[in-house]
């Protein structure tokens, strides 16, 4: 939970030292003033679409937010190792999503895309509530089998596939024949 609370921490000090009135980041962010309240105070856990719309709205680079160290060179993460990184999830039982995002950069500084191993849960309501935000994303199945919900069409992603798409549109990723699904999904928002 650590984690997460840096998240909203740092987007509170980020917006205090821009001086901006939350009211103003929510409304420009498109969000709830008591979201937003949420997520800098108690450590409430953002999605990624939530996330994209706050780093848009205060005008930074996703990364901004997910950063750890100051490190220009390449950075390595070998396989288990990205468990140990930056994870939060987006386990909101309001939004019937259940996505568990590792990312895999947090100690590049000036990254462009943001790169995840996402563990996917089935969930037990099929209501998704679809999202959108500048940017691309590719999305890469490593196990399992997903659903993309993307405007009004619905593809399904088996091991080995993938997708690239603009998340402009409408989209939801979750879990296809209600089983588990893992996959690396790299996004890119510009700022």
């Amino acid at each position: 939970m650590e984690q997460v609370n840096k998240i909203g921490k740092k987007i509170k000090e980020f917006r205090e030292f821009r001086q901006i009135k939350r009211e103003d980041l929510a409304l420009k962010s498109n969000l709830d003033i008591n979201q937003l309240e949420y997520i800098e105070e108690k450590g409430a856990i953002p999605s990624l679409g939530h996330l994209i719309k706050i780093t848009r709205a205060l005008g930074v680079r996703i990364g901004t937010f997910l950063d750890d160290l100051d490190k220009l060179g390449p950075v390595v993460v070998r396989g288990g190792e990205e468990k140990s990184t930056l994870s939060f999830s987006t386990k909101d039982p309001k939004n019937k999503e259940h996505l568990n995002f590792y990312s895999l950069a947090t100690d590049k500084t000036g990254r462009h895309m943001e790169p995840f191993i996402i563990d996917i849960e089935p969930a037990n309501e099929y209501d998704y509530k679809l999202s959108s935000h500048e940017g691309e994303e590719f999305l890469f199945v490593i196990e399992g089998t997903i659903e993309i919900s993307y405007g009004k069409n619905t593809y399904i992603l088996n091991e080995k596939d993938s997708i690239y798409y603009d998340s402009i549109v409408a989209h939801h990723v979750h879990a296809g024949n209600e089983k588990p699904a893992k996959i690396l999904a790299v996004v890119y928002t510009p700022y």
